[in-house]
């Protein structure tokens, strides 16, 4: 019964005209359930089961949210449990699926690709496969590959070519490296994962490739993790003379590049987190999410409880550029949706 009253709560939303896109959700089509299974990945990232998922399951709790649009990408542990030749793959089926997905469901669904980025001439290779060909909304990108960080050089011609075309970037979090001495037996979206988010920041930022790549449009999960929190600290350090690399504009050129962030309130829609993001960046850079389905239900119940809590504080505009308006401006296909 409740169910289909959330549905009726939907349906009465959209012809209403109203809307909301979900920039955090996530898929795991056929091939990858697969891949996972081969490699007896029933658990990741220290414990994080692997949840069951299909389209109409997905549908359906779209439906019962009253989420218009369910932007679609691979969450961890990726690909990186494969070798280069599985992983590149591996990566142009879930394009393809993801692909046929948007074709199948216009409207209902975009999609971030997915890319074997342990070999970055075939990350290169798909990465243009799926924007020109697949027509992908952005790309998905992990902030480590065991250990590596989106700040070290291997990743600049990557970076640069998605610069080059202003892509939409979803950095999601993954395990660090060294999750099992430090992760305290905990699964790692405890609390490494907001963590793993703010280091691999702090790489794109010392690094100058924040910089070096202005057009790259970077979403960052669950409110930025540790990042708006810490952000007035990493800011301070740039300044001093004995770290390297640093950031050349020093403290200044963290917080302007920090600005231009994007920011997705995935398990994180609460007042407090919503006014550090405020305090680095402007309404605008700030999205609705979910996390589904790796994240339980009653997890995104709270979550949603809380941001509809915080729509009540705000002026319809400003409701309207949360729910949709702000991520509508980033998607092109979105955009022509919702016109029409």
């Amino acid at each position: 019964m409740a169910s289909n009253a959330q549905g009726a709560v939907s349906e009465a939303r959209l012809e209403a005209g109203a809307a909301r896109i979900d920039v955090h959700a996530h898929y795991l089509p056929a091939p990858y359930q697969r891949a996972l299974q081969s490699a007896g990945l029933a658990k990741a990232d220290g414990g994080m089961p692997i949840p069951e998922w299909s389209v109409e399951a997905h549908l359906a709790a779209m439906s019962a949210r009253g989420i218009t649009t369910s932007m679609l990408s691979v969450s961890s542990p990726g690909l990186h449990f494969l070798d280069a030749g599985a992983a590149a793959r591996l990566a142009r089926d879930i394009n393809e699926i993801g692909a046929d997905l948007c074709r199948d469901h216009p409207g209902r669904f975009g999609f971030f690709a997915t890319l074997p980025t342990a070999d970055i001439t075939a990350s290169l290779a798909e990465a243009g496969h799926a924007l020109d060909v697949l027509q992908a909304d952005g790309i998905v990108l992990e902030t480590n590959l065991k250990g590596q960080y989106l700040g070290d050089e291997r990743f600049l011609p990557l970076l640069k070519e998605l610069d080059r075309r202003g892509a939409v970037v979803f950095l999601h979090p993954t395990s660090p490296a060294c999750l099992e001495q430090i992760g305290m037996g905990f699964p790692a979206p405890l609390i490494e994962f907001p963590f793993d988010t703010t280091r691999t920041l702090v790489s794109l930022l010392f690094s100058g490739t924040l910089k070096r790549c202005p057009n790259v449009r970077l979403i960052l999960s669950h409110g930025g993790g540790a990042l708006p929190i810490l952000v007035s600290r990493i800011a301070s350090v740039a300044e001093a003379p004995f770290v390297h690399p640093r950031p050349e504009g020093g403290g200044a050129e963290v917080l302007e590049s920090v600005r231009q962030l994007y920011f997705d309130l995935a398990l994180a829609a609460t007042p407090a987190n919503l006014q550090a993001i405020l305090e680095i960046t402007s309404l605008s850079h700030v999205l609705y999410g979910t996390d589904y389905p790796f994240a339980p239900p009653p997890a995104i119940g709270l979550n949603d409880g809380r941001f509809a809590a915080l729509l009540a504080k705000l002026a319809p505009e400003q409701r309207d550029m949360l729910e949709y308006r702000n991520a509508a401006a980033l998607f092109p296909r979105l955009k022509r949706f919702l016109a029409a």
